[in-house]
């Protein structure tokens, strides 16, 4: 009573306490009550809730910072819609079932460990349960309102679907957790509304999967309708487009390494299958010896019966069935007695031969199945540590043993008898093939292995003391091998400490591989030894290899730690089981093998190719026993033997008489042809009475002569090349049909065949035949030859034809197999995977069509999802109402070529992997395709039109076909991707058909002929690919474009020339324009096809010479303008001053290194004089601004019928090596460094009409007198200072034409009367023409001048007023100027012309106007001398221009520069010619 007296005057504090917080009066609170409807209470220790009866109208509670630990009295508030209770001390979320209105939830910073109890709260937005000790998210699934919810600083590790309910959602606050996978944040991509979420707040630690590369980009590839992330806003477009394009490289990218990685694997299984035929050959061979020599023992049997030396009142069959039962009854008995009759010894050796091939089928089924499961249980990498690299087969016995046989079938059906398994469990998946664990300490002997094979385990766990109380299996080789190697390594050890071969003793080894039948199956526990009353109930225990570790040695520890780095994951598959009950494990196979070492270096597969090389080998070795192969030879050699019989070769009516033995053709009722030559059979069908046809042992590659045969029966054609069935028909009683041993490869089309034409067929054998779909061939035969009772020898049961029509209506396409895989998905799944979307979304999506509407036609529309994958089509049908289906996959069917799909014109996705299809026709009308997956066909071709119409094809994978062109592909435009491995592309021209792709950024070609036969493959490709990111499933680096360019960046070949002609007949083209393309050599082999060629322009490249051009018989006009010209074709340079740019030419014959050069004495002696001629039919050269300093060792004198020479631009000093151009009239060298003129530098150009020589260094005019017929003249801008200089010019007698301004000698006003009057010829000057009255002033000026000093100085020149400052201004020269097109190229950086020329007078004038004394030039009164001398030099500027513009129209007709602004890429529009190369 004292206690409740005390709670009640604490509720009362506590309501007095919450009164004064909030404003109330305690003593009226049952008036104020009903009227609030907040409380707060902050940091007061309020330790429960109480009084809330007082305040039924609340809507809102605030308690922050108290200690209350439940949750009550709430009941009594139901109007109430916020809630907070924070940093209190609840423990569990309880007591707000009646608050039903409740729209927000606070309950952060309490120890709060399970989210529940909120069913009710449907009405709840907002949820705030921060930092609390939630581990799991649970209880929200009937929160539908929910938008708000904050979980932050909690001990959550998953999402999983957890929020799918919640689609309202928007904000979602999970920081400070312990979220690590992005499986699990992919689950909020349900949540369509959610915007803002929050996994690294700065004010919690983040989730470890923040800590991931790329984790914002994969959610916002997932969820692109976020706001927020993380507190940032990513709002923008921009952001999303970035995400989607980083996922979309990054899927292309691991959909190349996965290719790369089914690649690899798919070679392995080749070398196995390669490996595997090399084995099966001697078995194979020797069954198809005896198979001939059954079946030339039959047919002279049947001769012999029928010429009547052997009675014929008994079948064969039955005779066999006569001699089995003799030998069943004398096998006690001595031999056969000698006087057996010759019937007896026909039946005897055709039964011997019958069992011979019975014991190599046999030999051949059980070596390919445990070859098989021996090679998948090895691993190298658990052998590393012995030095073990593979492993051969030598021997595999099988195991006849009928009591434990019987024993085990026993004890495995009781089993299942007392057994109740579920409906999804099956009880084959329990048997198990594993390998016995021998005990090391015990080595077995024969005569213990024998007894094993006898009595079963039971033997051995009894020899063993009882050990073991378990027999001791296991599914991987090392668990069973590995204590025997170390034991008998150990022992060898201390047998034989000097021993160097330890490897030797465990080199030959025993398996035992053993039928088990598991049962209920427990794993083991560390520390329980293997016992039945350890683990009752449980038929076997098993132990994984990881726990195998923990018990190994220190050895086996150290060699588990060389290994951590495997990159194999055999190990979690690698487990030993203890079989409590030893009549369940059935020894099968005795299997004798030997390991291969490093000491015999082999790959890891590499385990039995050398098993048999020799059949006639004395010690054999392999699986294979000389005792087997001397049987085969005592069976060969048994009588009768048989004849050689001439074989033949062709048939004709003679001999198909002769060899039936009749008279006509209507007698023939059998017709033996066996073992012969025979590839046809002409006029076959004239045998109408024909009932018997045997034709095996020939060359038939097809049996199209074999038709209208109406009494034809039997028909063996085995052992022949037969590939196709096309042809037979009209054998309507043909009841046998062996068509075993022949390439038969296409299932569905023969079969279609024998339904057609041979539909009453009783018996067929189609054995060894390389089928397309092995797998699904005999029920696909079963099913479609309804009257077949026999298959490959083997009846057809009422079971196996009812499979079969079962088999066969599941492979059309009706409306069950449509409602079954099918849905009605609208949006491309954002999933991470690199599998079809077709599959992807049958698996994860729940839109299935609904199956009440399966009578109404009106569910077809809404199907956008299609996967029928494996369901055995032969033919695409019944899609016609499929109007917007999307994605669709059809792979690992049967079909032979693409129909049906005509009316899914909105199919985006198509998947046709591992069919027949032979072309792809079907696809042409699917303009809307973006990705195409045709892997594992029988494609041939690409034709060009399919293509041409996909103009969104971005993904193509056409991997293992048969392709051998790429020219289909040229139109392509978008694909991105291009997966085309193991195809039949060879030739280097294909990766031409390419080039327009510019999208394409993954290319995949590995396994095509190509890759071996192209030297550089690789750089070849990524060359003429530039956009390659990836090539062949590796990342295309840097260094790998750089070494492309090295490689073949400078080739011009006649491949590149057809690629931009479109086409190789280069007889009529007479121009080859190839400039800004980084040339360095041209190999236009042969040269005789571009005989037509006149007029090549290759400037802007990287040639050092004049390459394969010497080789073009009529080329006239030649420009090579901006190259690296060294040479025609240079001299040899020593191996160690040549670059590597060099040292790639010289091996390139064509460039012109390699060649032999002229020695020292020649070049000194006129470097090449002597040399032969080349290129005679070339007449005008542009060599400028190509770098050129030595004009001798250019070689020019080999070009004896140039003409025009341009060499402009270069830093050539010295004038030399011209003495062979004789016939040349134009030659440029502006802007070079010229000094001098050497006296023999013109020795031999006396046809030379036009010489430019401008801005270059001259200041002599020397040795200018054999220019006899010169007529123009150019020397502007160099250092000529002396008049004397110009009076030199005189010894040029036909000159008409001079420019000299820009010399320092232009400053002195007498240096043009002073050259008028010494060149009576001179027509212009300085561009200005010399009329017949300045020639008068010139010479009465000179008269004048006479006895007065030379001036030196404009006011010494005679022109008075002129002002000092005008004499000493430089020269005019012109900075920027765009002259017409072809003119410029003739120019420096700094002789370029403006389109407005300043007067220079008044920039001087301005320039006084700031000195002391600014009317110096306006007032003096002579002043108008300046102007005059002003306006001569504009003239002459204006009369340089037109006379340059004439040069440039003369250069035009050279061809070279009509399209300079579009070929020279190295001058742009508005900027200088070239720098300067000074």
């Amino acid at each position: 009573m004292i206690q409740s007296d005390n709670q009640n005057q604490n509720t009362e504090e506590i309501i007095k306490e919450l009164c004064t917080s909030n404003g109330l009066s305690y003593e009226k609170i049952d008036q104020e009550g009903p009227e609030t409807s907040t409380l707060e209470m902050f940091f007061s220790g309020y330790p429960k809730i109480v009084g809330m009866s007082f305040f039924p109208n609340l809507t809102t509670l605030t308690l922050v910072g108290q200690s209350i630990q439940k949750i009550s009295d709430l009941e009594y508030c139901p109007l109430l819609r916020n809630l907070w209770i924070a940093e209190c001390c609840l423990t569990k979320i309880d007591g707000l079932q009646h608050c039903t209105n409740l729209e927000k939830l606070y309950l952060y910073y309490n120890e709060i460990s399970t989210i529940e109890n909120l069913e009710t709260l449907m009405k709840l937005e907002v949820i705030w349960l921060n930092n609390n000790q939630i581990k799991e998210i649970q209880g929200f699934h009937t929160l539908q309102n929910l938008k708000e919810l904050n979980l932050s600083g909690n001990l959550i590790h998953k999402i999983g679907t957890c929020f799918d309910p919640n689609e309202q959602l928007e904000r979602l606050n999970l920081s400070g957790n312990r979220i690590c996978s992005f499986k699990e944040l992919s689950n909020l991509a349900s949540l369509p509304h959610l915007k803002d979420l929050s996994l690294n707040d700065p004010q919690y630690d983040p989730n470890p999967v923040c800590l991931l590369c790329n984790y914002a980009t994969h959610v916002l590839y997932h969820m692109p309708q976020f706001q927020r992330l993380d507190t940032y806003d990513v709002s923008q477009k921009q952001i999303k487009v970035l995400a989607e394009a980083t996922v979309m490289k990054k899927i292309m990218y691991y959909n190349m390494r996965v290719k790369n990685v089914h690649r690899q694997l798919n070679e392995e299984l080749e070398k196995l299958k390669e490996r595997k035929c090399k084995l099966q050959k001697l078995p194979e061979d020797r069954i198809k010896l005896f198979s001939c020599n059954v079946k030339h023992l039959e047919r002279e049997l049947t001769e012999l019966q029928t010429s009547g030396k052997i009675q014929n009142n008994k079948s064969i069959k039955s005779k066999r069935l006569e001699i089995e039962t003799s030998i069943d009854d004398s096998e006690n008995t001595d031999e056969t007695s000698e006087e057996s009759s010759l019937e007896n010894k026909f039946f005897l050796k055709l039964e011997a031969l019958r069992e011979r091939i019975t014991f190599w089928n046999r030999k051949l089924d059980e070596f390919n199945s445990c070859y098989d499961l021996i090679l998948s249980r090895f691993c190298a990498w658990d052998f590393k540590a012995y030095g073990i690299t593979g492993v051969k087969i030598n021997r595999i016995i099988r195991v006849h043993n009928r009591i434990l046989r019987m024993i085990f079938e026993e004890k495995f059906q009781l089993f299942l008898d007392k057994e109740v398994l579920s409906e999804t469990e099956n009880y084959r998946k329990m048997l198990e093939c594993l390998f016995y664990v021998f005990d090391p300490d015990l080595p077995v002997k024969k005569k213990q292995l024998l007894q094993v094979l006898e009595d079963g385990f039971q033997a051995m766990e009894e020899h063993k003391l009882s050990r073991r109380q378990a027999v001791l299996l296991s599914n991987s080789l090392s668990i069973c091998e590995r204590p025997r190697i170390e034991f008998l390594q150990q022992q060898t050890k201390d047998e034989c400490k000097n021993s160097n071969d330890l490897e030797e003793p465990f080199r030959h080894g025993k398996l035992i591989i053993a039928k088990v039948f598991l049962g209920h199956s427990v794993p083991a526990r560390e520390k329980d030894p293997i016992s039945q009353i350890n683990y009752p109930g449980a038929n076997s225990v098993f132990r994984p290899q990881k726990h195998l570790r923990s018990d190994a040695s220190d050895a086996d520890g150290e060699m588990y730690s060389s290994m951590e780095h495997r990159n194999c994951d055999c190990r979690h598959r690698q487990c030993e089981w203890f079989v409590f009950d030893h009549e369940l494990v059935l020894p099968e196979y005795v299997v004798e093998f030997e390991y291969t070492t490093l000491v015999k270096v082999q790959t890891l597969f590499s385990t039995l190719s050398n098993v048999i090389v020799d059949e006639r080998k004395k010690n054999t070795e392999g699986f294979i026993l000389s005792s087997d192969l001397q049987h085969d030879d005592e069976v060969m050699n048994m009588e009768p033997t048989v004849k050689a019989r001439p074989k033949i070769v062709c048939l004709d009516e003679k001999t198909v008489l002769s060899i039936a033995k009749a008279n006509i053709y209507s007698q023939i009722v059998v017709l033996n042809l066996h073992g012969n030559s025979l590839s046809k059979l002409r006029d076959i069908s004239k045998l109408t009475g024909l009932r018997k046809l045997i034709v095996s042992f020939n060359e038939f590659t097809c049996l199209d002569d074999v038709y209208h045969l109406p009494n034809l029966e039997y028909f063996d054609a085995s052992h022949n090349h037969v590939i196709t069935l096309e042809g037979i028909r009209g054998l309507s009683k043909l009841k046998y049909l062996d068509l075993s041993w022949n390439q038969l490869k296409k299932t569905g089309e023969e079969i279609n065949v024998l339904r057609k034409h041979t539909s009453n067929i009783l018996s067929l054998d189609i054995r060894h035949n390389p089928w397309h779909k092995p797998v699904s061939l005999r029920l696909s035969v079963i099913g479609r030859l309804k009257a077949l009772t026999h298959l490959d020898g083997v009846q057809i049961t009422e079971e196996e034809a009812a499979a079969a029509l079962c088999f066969i209506a599941g492979s059309k396409i009706s409306q069950a197999s449509l409602l079954g895989h099918s849905r009605t998905d609208e949006a491309r799944p954002r999933i991470l995977s690199v599998h079809p979307y077709a599959k992807i979304l049958t698996q994860i999506s729940k839109n299935k069509v609904d199956s009440q509407t399966h009578f109404n036609s009106s569910w077809y529309p809404k199907i956008t999802v299609l996967d029928l994958d494996g369901q055995h089509l032969s033919k695409i049908a019944n899609l016609e109402k499929l109007e917007n289906l999307r994605w669709a996959s059809f792979s690992n069917n049967n079909l032979t070529k693409i129909e049906g799909l005509e009316s899914c014109l909105n199919l985006e996705e198509l998947t046709l992997d591992g069919n027949c299809i032979s072309n792809l026709e079907g696809i042409s009308k699917l303009t809307k395709l973006t990705r195409l997956s045709v892997n594992n066909n029988h494609l041939t071709t690409l034709e060009r039109r399919v293509f041409e119409n996909l103009s969104h094809l971005h993904y193509l994978s056409l991997e293992s076909n048969r392709i051998t062109s790429l020219v289909g592909l040229q139109k392509a435009y978008a694909l991105i991707e291009l997966y085309i491995s193991n195809n039949y592309v060879s030739t280097y021209q294909e990766i031409y058909h390419l080039k327009g792709l510019n999208n394409l950024v993954m290319l995949d070609m590995s396994g095509n002929l190509i890759v071996w036969k192209q030297d550089n493959y690789r750089l070849f490709v990524i060359f003429h690919l530039p956009s390659l990111k990836a090539l062949d499933g590796t990342a295309v680096e840097t260094a790998d474009i750089e070494s492309a360019k090295d490689l073949f960046g400078g080739r011009l070949t006649c491949d590149m020339i057809a690629e931009r002609l479109g086409h190789s007949d280069f007889t009529k083209m007479q121009e080859l324009n190839w400039t800004t393309s980084t040339i360095r050599t041209v190999d236009l082999v042969p040269a005789d096809q571009f005989r037509n060629v006149c007029n090549v322009n290759l400037q802007n490249n990287n040639l050092t010479s004049f390459s394969g051009l010497i080789f073009l018989p009529n080329v006239k006009i030649l420009c090579l303008n901006y190259n690296h010209i060294e040479s025609v074709l240079p001299r040899q340079k020593p191996q160690n001053h040549l670059t590597n740019r060099q040292q790639l030419y010289q091996k390139v014959t064509s460039s012109g290194y390699g060649q032999q050069g002229p020695s020292k004495g020649n070049r000194d002696a006129g470097f090449g004089e002597n040399l032969p001629p080349i290129m005679q039919s070339l007449e005008v050269l542009h060599l400028g601004y190509n770098g050129i300093s030595n004009l001798a060792q250019l070689q020019l004198s080999r070009l004896k019928n140039l003409k025009l020479l341009f060499l402009q631009g270069n830093e050539i000093s010295q004038i030399e090596g011209l003495e062979g151009l004789q016939l040349l009239q134009d030659l440029v060298l502006d802007h070079n460094r010229v000094k001098t003129i050497a006296e023999g530098s013109f020795a031999r150009q006396n046809s030379l009409l036009a010489l430019h020589l401008e801005e270059n260094r001259l200041r002599e005019l020397n040795n200018l007198q054999p220019l006899v017929k010169l007529q123009k003249l150019f020397l502007g801008l160099n250092k000529i200072q002396e008049l004397s200089e110009l009076e030199k010019l005189e010894g040029v007698p036909s000159l008409k034409e001079l420019s000299i301004y820009g010399n320092p000698v232009t400053r002195k006003m007498s240096h043009r009367p002073l050259l008028v009057f010494r060149l009576p010829n001179l027509q212009v000057l300085d561009g200005m023409t010399v009329s017949t009255e300045e020639r008068a002033r010139a010479e009465l000026h000179l008269i004048e001048q006479q006895g007065i000093p030379a001036a030196n100085s404009p006011m010494d020149s005679g022109f008075p007023g002129l002002p000092i400052t005008f004499s000493k201004h430089p020269p005019v020269r012109v900075t920027n100027v765009n002259l017409l097109e072809g003119i410029n190229h003739l120019f420096g950086s700094d002789l370029m012309f403006p389109h407005v020329f300043e007067d220079p007078l008044q920039n001087e004038a301005n320039k006084y106007k700031k000195s002391k004394n600014p009317g110096m030039v306006t007032t003096n009164p002579r002043s108008i001398h300046a102007e005059i001398a002003l306006r001569q030099v504009k003239g002459a500027t204006a009369n340089l221009l037109n006379q340059l513009t004439q040069q440039s129209g003369t250069t035009r007709t050279a061809y070279v520069y009509q399209n300079s602004r579009e070929n020279d890429g190295r001058m742009p529009a508005n900027s200088p010619s070239r720098p300067n190369r000074m």
